[in-house]
């Protein structure tokens, strides 16, 4: 499933395609997994941010001045296998059209989601509105992570709930895990532990974004972006998909386990239950 980095990537790769634009049509298959897209018809589109691993496209009513604030968000979720391409294929299931062209929505698994709301209006996505601070922000901050974790349940499972800090999924938990030397079943992380982990997926994080994410494998669900190219963060891996392969701090092969239901990935050496 596309994380924060790879997310952050296609954001800043269809915001020049989309800023500025009307969207003249909306089309998709029936499907209660897009919703209201209707109202994004005939609106300009003044930019895009994200939160956690959703898009949000920002849209501006009819006759809106430059700089007057938007009133829709077209909120997308990419869902497991979803992501933005120039062309339609088969597995397109939403198509954006505007005076510029068309981007077209393609997602193989039938994941992904896409709702027009007002802006904050997220009820009905709790994930959203629930979701902690941006890690690569100002608002993610050391101390209030340090405090919170001194009472968390398995690590690696609350990491992934977004509330701690968001857009932390299967890949870059297993991977700041590693960094930080904690083992994904730890609970209750004491205050060094928690600083470190705190680092950890800062600099995971911002790596990763700067590689452009990670794709893995070569199906029709590997993430890659509207033009094709894919992420280049998949070669700096140390821990996530590389079980039995020898820890690149201290040679044990690299274990892996299921932990709330996700496959994860840990040095038994290195990352051990204190």
């Amino acid at each position: 499933m596309p994380e924060l980095p790879e997310v952050e990537t296609t954001r800043r790769k269809i915001e020049p395609l989309l800023r500025g634009q009307v969207i003249t049509a909306v089309t998709h298959e029936p499907s209660p997994r897009y919703q209201g897209t209707g109202a994004a018809v005939g609106r300009r589109v003044t930019a895009i941010s994200r939160r956690g691993k959703y898009l949000m496209i920002q849209l501006a009513a009819p006759g809106a001045a430059d700089g007057d604030p938007h009133d829709l968000e077209l909120i997308v979720h990419l869902g497991m296998t979803g992501g933005f391409r120039l062309e339609p294929g088969k597995h397109t299931r939403v198509t954006l059209e505007t005076g510029a062209g068309a981007l077209h929505f393609d997602d193989p698994r039938r994941f992904g989601k896409m709702v027009v709301v007002r802006p904050g209006e997220y009820a009905g996505m709790p994930t959203l509105a629930g979701m902690g601070p941006e890690p690569l922000s100002e608002d993610f901050r050391e101390d209030e992570f340090v405090a919170r974790a001194a009472t968390a349940g398995a690590v690696k499972p609350w990491l992934l709930s977004q509330k701690p800090v968001s857009g932390v999924g299967n890949i870059y938990a297993d991977e700041a895990l590693w960094r930080a030397r904690i083992h994904p079943a730890q609970t209750a992380l004491n205050a060094d532990e928690a600083a470190r982990l705190y680092h950890a997926v800062r600099e995971v994080m911002a790596q990763a974004v700067e590689a452009g994410g990670s794709s893995l494998g070569s199906g029709e669900g590997n993430y890659r972006q509207h033009d094709g190219e894919q992420g280049g963060f998949q070669g700096r891996h140390q821990a996530y998909g590389r079980a039995g392969q020898p820890c690149a701090r201290c040679g044990t092969p690299v274990a892996k386990t299921v932990l709330g239901q996700r496959g994860t990935h840990f040095c038994p050496q290195c990352q051990v239950v204190r």
